[in-house]
């Protein structure tokens, strides 16, 4: 059973150590979170739940990954500074920062236009540079900046879509959650000369549909 919430949560410690506590072990990943405040990547509303471990709404009927399933699918891409990476689902941007301190630079692709947009001036208020922002379809991908060392995919669909495997660089590694909507396991895959291998399943998780032409339709996502 989850043990509840303490009273108050206030600082990038509080985070690193429910992190900590979640089973999360790759220093690099906890030092990026205790650099990056998450109260500059939620909405005014809901700073008071910056620094708790628990997802928060975004508005559009989108919600932020909670931050230790955001950690452990960082931590399954075991990235280790060189990287080019690509994020399917850019949210408000708090992943996207904490990416682009763990890799070279980062391709991040939203299909919401109005997230998008508060999602760049977030990372732009944070100084964090080596991020290009994309808003379109993320389940095609971003096949003019391909191939990538390492993808991440914050949406659901019951198996990778093609046009992913594609732009992962042989060896590359990909996380995403597998499933319907709402009732997944999250998986780490590794690109091999014949496509994608399981590596292991990282956690179970609820997440939102992966919208697009080669996810769910936005009529059924929605």
């Amino acid at each position: 059973m989850k043990q509840p919430l303490p009273s108050v949560a206030e600082e990038p410690d509080d985070l690193v150590r429910a992190l900590r506590a979640a089973g999360i072990m790759d220093e690099r990943l906890l030092e990026a979170v205790r650099a990056t405040p998450r109260a500059g990547f939620v909405p005014a509303g809901q700073v008071a739940a910056a620094y708790r471990d628990v997802p928060v709404a975004i508005g559009q009927g989108q919600v932020t990954t909670q931050p230790s399933l955001s950690a452990m699918m960082i931590e399954g891409l075991g990235l280790g500074g060189h990287e080019h990476v690509l994020e399917i689902g850019t949210g408000l941007g708090f992943q996207t920062a904490l990416l682009a301190r763990l890799a070279a630079d980062v391709v991040s692709i939203e299909v919401r236009p109005g997230i998008a947009r508060q999602a760049r001036v977030n990372l732009a208020r944070e100084g964090v540079r080596n991020v290009e922002l994309r808003v379109g379809d993320g389940s095609a991908g971003v096949p003019d900046r391909a191939p990538y060392d390492a993808v991440l995919v914050s949406a659901a669909f019951p198996q990778v879509p093609a046009p992913l495997v594609a732009q992962v660089r042989r060896h590359g590694r990909l996380v995403q959650p597998i499933g319907p909507g709402g009732h997944e396991q999250v998986v780490c895959f590794e690109r091999t000369a014949s496509g994608l291998d399981r590596l292991r399943v990282l956690t179970p998780a609820c997440f939102v549909r992966l919208q697009g032409r080669y996810g769910f339709p936005l009529d059924e996502a929605e």
